[in-house]
């Protein structure tokens, strides 16, 4: 069961697209809010070892045992402007995300995932391999 879910079970974005990110926001305007931590996104699922945005094509993913349907691009929203620590509001990640990642009227990170009947009740775990099947 997920609870405190929004909109969709699973967040997952890769530690390269956060680096790009940052590279962006440090060679714009709004250099000092960055660089920015994955904790900004509140993603479930973060993953490491593809090129930067590569979760932007893939619509099946196994964690461990069980297989992920990516639903569709998470749409990124003001929150992600507010740091989870300190409460403190800024422009990133949404101005950088709005000049490099905006088309049909939003700004885009990361990919939301739906399991597909999950076995053994649908159990992933930090450290789990990660394919990605189509």
């Amino acid at each position: 069961m997920v609870s405190f879910a929004d909109g969709y079970p699973l967040l997952l974005v890769t530690e390269e697209s956060l680096a790009r990110v940052n590279e962006w926001i440090a060679d714009g305007r709004h250099a000092a809010e960055g660089p920015l931590p994955m904790s900004r996104f509140r993603p479930n699922v973060v993953v490491a070892g593809n090129a930067a945005f590569a979760e932007d094509g893939w619509r099946l993913v196994r964690i461990g045992d069980v297989t992920f349907r990516v639903a569709k691009q998470c749409g990124r929203c003001v929150f992600t402007t507010v740091d989870p620590g300190t409460a403190a509001r800024g422009k990133e990640p949404l101005a950088t995300l709005a000049r490099h990642r905006r088309w049909d009227g939003n700004v885009w990170f990361g990919v939301n995932l739906i399991p597909d009947a999950p076995r053994d009740g649908g159990v992933i775990r930090v450290g789990d391999p990660v394919t990605i099947v189509a």
